[in-house]
């Protein structure tokens, strides 16, 4: 787990959006100061299984990811604000050794621009 924190650059730490990873186990190997705001009520959740602080539909999306490789992406609202959440599997030496979730939030009047129009 040191190696891995270790090994995050700074720049994951004070980003404006909350970051966390956890091993193929579902253990929480990093969480950033953003996502470690974001769960304070529930503690320092490194080095904590994040599997028994989710439900049976969580679980099973989160277990398709480390199967397949697969992404996971999806908007919320929470305490009124909208989130958008991006989770996928990180590979060490090609393989599938975790998942990476990061939770960024969406400004009331976020614009959309469409690349494809001309």
């Amino acid at each position: 787990m040191d190696n891995f924190r270790n090994s995050i650059p700074d720049w994951a730490f004070g980003m404006n959006c909350a970051v966390t990873v956890c091993d193929a186990d579902g253990v929480i190997l990093y969480m950033n100061e953003k996502a470690l705001e974001t769960f304070a009520s529930r503690g320092d959740m490194r080095g904590r299984n994040l599997f028994p602080c989710h439900n049976e539909r969580s679980k099973s999306i989160m277990r398709r990811m480390l199967d397949t490789g697969e992404s996971n992406t999806y908007t919320i609202t929470k305490h009124g604000r909208r989130k958008i959440i991006y989770q996928t599997p990180w590979r060490a030496d090609g393989r599938i050794a975790g998942l990476v979730e990061i939770s960024i939030e969406l400004p009331d009047d976020m614009p959309h621009y469409d690349r494809d129009k001309k």
